[in-house]
């Protein structure tokens, strides 16, 4: 079995834990010497340590330092070679596929009397984390209460999508998919948009408010700077760093996206890999949390427009958040969506700010909001997903999508830079496994 590559990029995650052991070595000087005017802002377990190794000699605190250092060194390490070597691959059958255009398609994962659900996930990681086991399946939850979810699934661009704009997402992407889910409901659909899907999502209610019957959000950003106005600068500096790279490449490769993650907090992957390492290696918490790892180590390049326009516009300038961003030369008014509209807002949320994501409820009509008490990723997977989120969200859904009025859709007029390259696609045999 070939063992894993992650977490990704490695190289990465070693040097800031190299970095975070040899620091404490190198602050041992500071814990005795002319700072005193500073050690009553610290911490009290700092404090604490620091009067343990001023009561050593010299010599002695070093050599303690030095073995805390490799104590912790070999957990994380062991961790990561249990990551490496762990037998759990995922083997979820793929739904069918109800439609195709390049690099994205659009999964069915029935049933066929279902109602009506267009999802939309991030275009950085792949979709599967909303049907990542067996046991944690937002989408075949969803199912199961009498939904029909769509999901679309993005892949690696092909050659032809590396100068693909937010234009040319919205207009070549998500609207023929939307065409292609009307016309298998006959009749408008629900629309569900996570993360930076739920962002997507909003620009494609805006367009075709007609075709959608209600919209789910589930940690969308929209004011970038909300909470964070440092962002603006970060943005500006993680855009100008790409450049070279999405200019050779055609680009944002998924290391260049998991390092600016890393960056929101660089000791993640030590924190979480050293008490991996501590799991029964045959229990189901290490199989959850290799699946979940898989997951996020399984990124998707973005093309080389889109990850500028995000970095430098979203992140950078804020476009929407100010009310500032187009699609096909269209502000997008969320103010001007009047359907009905759920905000899964999740409070411990540290990819999404939650005033980020409240600053898209505010902006439209009669939106109803929950904020569960758990994370960005736990929304989807967490043992209490079930309960906070997906029976929450099913609910608001049947109640929405069954009220649609039904008709057999006319056939999709052309649009302006959409031209009609999609093509159905043939189910996928059944037990063929997925990615990762």
């Amino acid at each position: 079995m070939t063992p894993r590559l992650g977490p990704r990029p490695l190289p990465l995650h070693l040097a800031a834990a190299a970095a975070s052991w040899l620091s404490g070595i190198a602050a041992l000087p500071l814990s005795k010497s002319a700072l005193p005017g500073l050690k009553p802002l610290w911490p009290e377990p700092l404090r604490r340590a620091a009067e343990r190794l001023a009561s050593l000699a010299p010599d002695a605190a070093g050599a303690a330092l030095a073995r805390e250092g490799t104590r912790r060194a070999a957990a994380f390490l062991t961790g990561l070679e249990r990551y490496a070597r762990h037998p759990y691959r995922r083997d979820l059958p793929e739904p069918p596929v109800l439609w195709q255009d390049g690099s994205a398609r659009l999964r069915d994962y029935g049933p066929a009397d279902g109602l009506p659900l267009l999802v939309v996930p991030s275009m950085v990681n792949r979709a599967y984390v909303l049907d990542l086991t067996a046991e944690r399946s937002l989408l075949r939850f969803l199912s199961a209460q009498g939904l029909r979810p769509l999901l679309l699934e993005w892949d690696v661009p092909d050659a032809a999508e590396h100068d693909f704009t937010l234009t040319d997402v919205i207009l070549r992407r998500l609207e023929p998919a939307l065409d292609a889910a009307i016309v298998a409901a006959k009749g408008p659909v629900g629309l569900l948009g996570y993360c930076m899907g739920g962002t997507l999502a909003a620009a494609l209610a805006a367009r075709r408010p007609d075709d959608i019957a209600g919209i789910a959000f589930m940690a969308a950003p929209w004011d970038f700077h909300a909470d964070a106005p440092h962002q603006a600068e970060i943005g500006r500096m993680a855009a100008a760093a790409s450049l070279p790279i999405v200019a050779a490449l055609g680009v944002l490769p998924r290391d260049g996206i998991q390092a600016l993650f890393t960056m929101l907090d660089p000791l993640t992957a030590l924190r979480k890999f050293s008490a991996f390492g501590r799991l029964n290696p045959g229990s189901p918490e290490a199989a959850r949390f290799v699946a979940l790892e898989d997951w996020l180590n399984d990124g998707i390049p973005l093309p080389g427009p889109v990850a500028l326009e995000c970095l430098a516009g979203w992140y950078g300038e804020n476009m929407p958040g100010r009310g500032l961003w187009r699609i096909d030369g269209a502000p997008v008014r969320p103010e001007a969506i009047r359907r009905p509209s759920l905000h899964l807002i999740p409070a411990r949320d540290r990819i999404v700010p939650p005033a980020s994501a409240r600053a898209l409820a505010e902006r439209m009509p009669g939106a109803e909001r929950i904020e569960p008490s758990i994370g960005h990723i736990g929304m989807v997977v967490a043992g209490g997903a079930e309960a906070q989120v997906w029976r929450p969200l099913a609910e608001w859904l049947a109640a929405v999508i069954g009220s649609r009025p039904t008709a057999t859709p006319a056939r999709p007029k052309a649009r302006r830079n959409a031209p009609s390259r999609s093509r159905p696609a043939p189910a996928a045999p059944a037990g063929r496994t997925s990615r990762g």
